[in-house]
Formats: C-alpha cells, structure tokens, sequence
C-alpha cells in the first residue's frame, strides 16, 4: 500500500522538469488538507522547476476544504481563478 500511495503523492512526486503555469489554492480552515501541504508542494516546486512559468500560491484564511462559503465569496474565489488562467493566457 505504501508503494501505491507514494506513486500518486504530488509531493514526492516533484522532479526536476518543466511544470505549466500552476495555481495552487489552498484554506487555512481546511479540515483535510492543512494549509502547510500545499505551502510546502509550492515552495518544492518552485525549487526544481525548470522553467520560467508562474507558480503562485493562494490561501484564503476564511475557508475551508470546499472553498470560499457563501455565494459572492466564492464568486470572487472563481473570478481569482479565471484572472489567473486568462493572464497566462496573454
């Protein structure tokens, strides 16, 4: 099982190469994932990466693993997103 889980952990899976743009998010409520995981993914891929493109990391201190609650927080999580996607996208 051990050998399986290691296979798909985004963590210890991070090589040396070239990654696309990444947005990693993350909720400091978050009951399942803490916040410090994907804190600690970014600051690794950021290390070895090869490239030049952007990897930015957002935690928003409201949330929690679903996101942003409320309808016009999570309207603007969404817009954050799209943001990032067309601002890559020149």
């Amino acid at each position: 099982a051990y050998d399986y889980m290691m296979s798909y952990s985004p963590y210890d899976n991070v090589e040396k190469k070239n990654y696309p743009n990444i947005l990693a998010t993350g909720g400091l409520n978050d009951s399942q994932v803490g916040f410090q995981e994907p804190t600690k993914w970014v600051a690794k891929l950021r290390a070895m990466k090869t490239d030049n493109n952007v990897t930015l990391l957002k935690i928003n201190m409201k949330s929690g693993h679903g996101g942003a609650t409320g309808r016009f927080d999570r309207l603007k999580e969404l817009a954050f997103e799209y943001s990032f996607i067309l601002s890559r996208m020149g």
